[in-house]
């Protein structure tokens, strides 16, 4: 529009109380734009993002609330312990992916989201939803859990190739977002502070803001801009699991992560096994 321009990253950025130079500490501070509005700290900031809960009731809603907090409690404890020894690997995870945490991953999932390999909707699993959360959980903690393969589909690329997408199940949904809530309490306190990717209330917005403070503040000779070519269809699932392992050994959550990478892709019925890389869309990817 005539007369006006767009707002300054600098200004915009400085105008909260953060510096992208924490000196690599994951914490708060190091967002320097506005956070978004619909995100829970505790929830990650993957494909399915989180929902309104409008329309629900009120007992829904008061039920949902109290079983929030008593999930934040115990992840709290986990986050601290890993604030306090960066080197300490975690052996007993699982027992936080209660029948609490897996309603909130529930209802943290996009609604209108397409059906994986089983068609299951959101609404569909939403029926009867605590008989099916308390056999889920029964399953996941007795071991008897099995990861469906990922639906493949694909979109158009900006360059006209298609990206593949690998979409789960609706109960490995919930699974997944369960455990990277419980991961999350402890790799917020490993990633450094200008990390931003995939992160919980972090985007490439807050990336950009955080950008434009260290080129006019600071003397900048040079900027490299790094893309990894088809990373997540190559990564190693050995490697992967491997750093996993410096700061997760609980070996149920190990297993379902592998359940996960070898779990491979259906297209058009058939069945392809995946020995590298992991689905792009999953909850869990990021």
């Amino acid at each position: 529009m005539s007369g006006s321009s767009p707002p300054d990253r600098l200004a915009k950025a400085t105008s909260h109380t953060a510096s992208m130079h924490a000196g690599g500490e994951s914490d708060e501070q190091v967002v320097p734009a506005k956070r978004p509005n619909n995100q829970d700290p505790t929830w990650a900031e993957g494909v399915e993002g989180s929902c309104s809960t409008k329309g629900n009731t009120e007992e829904a809603h008061t039920h949902r609330t109290q079983g929030r907090e008593r999930v934040s409690q115990g992840l709290r404890g986990v986050r601290e312990a890993a604030r306090r020894d960066k080197k300490q690997k975690f052996t007993a995870l699982l027992h936080h992916g209660t029948v609490d945490l897996l309603r909130d991953s529930y209802h943290s999932l996009k609604r209108a989201a397409a059906p994986g390999v089983d068609g299951g909707t959101w609404q569909q699993y939403g029926e009867g939803l605590e008989e099916r959360l308390s056999d889920l959980h029964d399953r996941v903690h007795r071991g008897a859990y099995r990861a469906q393969p990922s639906r493949r589909t694909y979109i158009p690329k900006a360059d006209g190739r298609q990206r593949p997408l690998g979409i789960a199940a609706l109960e490995d949904k919930i699974v997944q977002q369960a455990v990277v809530t419980v991961l999350n309490q402890i790799y917020e306190e490993d990633f450094l502070g200008f990390s931003y990717g995939f992160r919980p209330r972090r985007n490439q917005h807050n990336a950009l803001d955080a950008l434009a403070v260290g080129l006019r503040r600071r003397r900048v000779n040079w900027v490299l801009d790094l893309d990894v070519r088809g990373f997540l269809d190559n990564v190693s699932h050995e490697w992967l699991v491997k750093f996993v392992e410096h700061r997760v050994a609980d070996r149920r959550i190990l297993r379902l992560i592998q359940k996960w990478l070898k779990a491979g892709v259906s297209e058009d019925g058939e069945w392809q096994e995946t020995k590298v890389g992991t689905p792009q869309g999953s909850v869990m990817t990021p």
